[in-house]
């Protein structure tokens, strides 16, 4: 299958470098994470580790981001130790072979999704879902990292605000050394931000971190800071991840259930990512470069693994060039296990916990929220709404709820499309068809009503566009005559096909008719393929105004013509000969834009 993506033709000696100092950073955050999150997943600490080497390098190479870092996932940690433990007792052997038979299996399936090209599913997931679930991780981020920043041990799991209350309460129990030494590793970053952007300013945050830290502890100037600690020092060994065939069968739901954890979280990740780096993500290809990374992680004693949030925020913060961060992170994480366990086991906990703080700050989003505040408040409701969930529900329902309001404010906006009555402007120089609302003085004509329609007149619109044309026949039942401006409706299925015709049928009973200006050629195609073309006549189709207009008045009350003081049209004059009144009606129209 080879490199899906040419990064590699942009390496330089400058990309190496900022690839491999953000690669430093990555492997120094995953570190307490591989190992916290293989404990949660029932597995021993070891696999973290595992699972943030071959995983790591292959999702990188293969996938489309040049930013996302994927591993181990608190979600795919919990999803994992729910899903196979009543199987087997967490830890054992038998468990151990069932993680990994179930990790290959989800890696064939979301291989298979973006071999067939099924990604474009994940377009459902809105710019404001995308906004939501960022936001709600950075939020979730920042919770989960202030036990760490102010060195309180939690024993148990309490949730996102749980977290903060249990820290809130436990105020007394402070580490203020922890507290200061997180404090100056995050004023140090933003600083560093703020006046050398594009040097590694996350690790000159952590560097006077741990030099506050070591000076603390050397000086005796307060209690000891919580430090990584020693790490196993051990390499990815091969597996063979074979598990009974009664047992396989079983896992199938399972494996399809956590393929879509894993791909929502993936995918959501990468577009996030994406929209801040302005980048352009291939869904189908990251969807294959997950699906590789978990079936050669199966085989390398790696757990299931995704696109880390965690991780790929700060890559990119850290100045990320390309995916060799990735594969920088995975080679020193296993170098730093192996060769310098001494020093990293004095990193601060705390350190690394300001460190989260400040990318969950980055994440927020709060310009961008207001942006679409201001622009769409439907939009901002689907941002809050997948905000919300993403604190109170699991990650993949979250999703789920985003990509549904999104779908249900689409629905609305497609079932009400757009219906304008018009009318020429005689201010302008070729008397523009414009909404009569833009007009100083609203006049239409009194037999012929000219509507515009915007949108697709299908089965979840049709009731909506049938009650308009009632409202407007009950409102001017003397406008018998109906010209439809169908240039944008897009659309049209059996069920709007059936509304036009019922609303000819009613124009002709009353008198009047229906006629159509430029419909396009897929709605003439469905017209003509349900009988409702041949029905109306081929003559009530025009492809100009003037021609429209010039071959309606022949069928107008010219009594009533005669009498009318209303002169809609700018040609209009004194004579009320329909031959004269023909050659009066503008020529000009052909030319008249309907506002498209």
């Amino acid at each position: 299958m080879g490199v899906t993506s040419g990064w590699w033709r942009d390496v330089s000696s400058t990309t190496i470098r900022d690839d491999a100092l953000a690669g430093l950073l990555g492997a120094l955050l995953v570190l307490p994470q591989g190992i916290a999150f293989a404990t949660l997943a029932g597995l021993p600490p070891q696999y973290g580790i595992f699972s943030a080497f071959v995983p790591t390098i292959v999702a990188a190479v293969f996938g489309s981001s040049l930013h996302v870092v994927s591993g181990p996932t608190n979600a795919n940690s919990l999803a994992i130790f729910a899903a196979i433990t009543p199987l087997a007792a967490a830890g054992s052997p038998d468990y151990i072979v069932l993680v990994l038979a179930v990790t290959v299996m989800v890696g064939v399936i979301q291989l298979l999704v973006g071999a067939f090209r099924l990604g474009g599913l994940t377009d459902f997931l809105s710019p404001a879902v995308l906004l939501g679930f960022t936001s709600g991780a950075a939020t979730l981020i920042a919770c989960y990292a202030l036990p760490g920043f102010f060195g309180v041990t939690l024993q148990n799991p309490h949730g996102p605000f749980g977290e903060v209350v249990a820290v809130a309460r436990r105020w007394h129990e402070f580490n203020w050394t922890a507290a200061g030494v997180a404090s100056v590793t995050l004023v140090t970053t933003a600083l560093a931000r703020r006046l050398a952007p594009k040097a590694p300013f996350m690790l000159s945050g952590l560097a006077a971190g741990w030099l506050l830290s070591e000076l603390s502890e050397h000086m005796a100037l307060g209690r000891s800071v919580d430090v990584i600690g020693s790490i196993p020092s051990v390499l990815p060994t091969p597996s063979l991840p074979i598990a009974p065939i009664e047992t396989l069968a079983g896992l199938g739901p399972t494996a399809c259930a956590l393929a879509v954890i894993a791909l929502g979280q993936s995918v959501s990740i990468a577009k996030a990512v994406a929209s801040r780096s302005g980048q352009r993500i291939d869904v189908n290809r990251e969807f294959i470069g997950q699906g590789l990374s978990n079936i050669a992680g199966g085989f390398f004693s790696s757990y299931l693994s995704c696109g880390s949030l965690n991780r790929s925020l700060p890559n990119l913060e850290a100045g990320a060039r390309t995916p060799l961060a990735a594969v920088f992170s995975s080679f020193i994480l296993l170098a730093m296990v192996a060769v310098a366990a001494p020093i990293l086991k004095d990193i601060p906990q705390s350190a690394i916990a300001a460190l989260l703080i400040y990318t969950a700050w980055s994440l927020l989003g709060i310009q961008r929220s207001i942006e679409i505040a201001r622009a769409s408040r439907a939009e901002f409701a689907i941002a809050a709404a997948t905000f919300a969930a993403m604190l109170f529900v699991p990650f993949h329902i979250a999703i789920l709820i985003g990509a549904g309001s999104s779908l249900a404010v689409y629905l609305h906006r497609t079932s009400h499309p757009r219906m304008f009555t018009l009318a020429p402007n005689h201010n302008t120089e070729n008397g523009q068809f414009v909404p009569v609302e833009q007009l100083e003085r609203p006049t239409e004509c009194p037999q012929l009503k000219m509507l515009r329609i915007e949108g697709a007149t299908y089965f979840g619109a049709a009731q909506y566009v049938a009650d308009q044309l009632h409202e407007i026949r009950r409102r001017r039942p003397d406008q018998k005559h109906l010209l439809v401006m169908a240039k944008s409706m897009n659309f049209v299925d059996f069920a709007g096909a059936e509304v036009w015709e019922a609303e000819a049928a009613r124009r002709k009973r009353a008198g009047g008719d229906l006629y159509f200006h430029r419909p396009r050629s897929a709605v003439t195609e469905v017209w003509r393929k349900t009988g409702f073309l041949d029905r109306l006549g081929q003559d009530h189709i025009f492809e100009s105004k003037s021609e429209a207009v010039r071959a309606i008045f022949h069928k107008l009350d010219h009594q009533a013509c005669a009498h009318c003081k209303v002169r809609i049209f700018r040609e209009c004059g004194p004579s009320t000969s329909p031959d004269s009144r023909v050659d009066q009606i503008t020529t000009e129209s052909d030319r008249v834009s309907t506002g498209h």
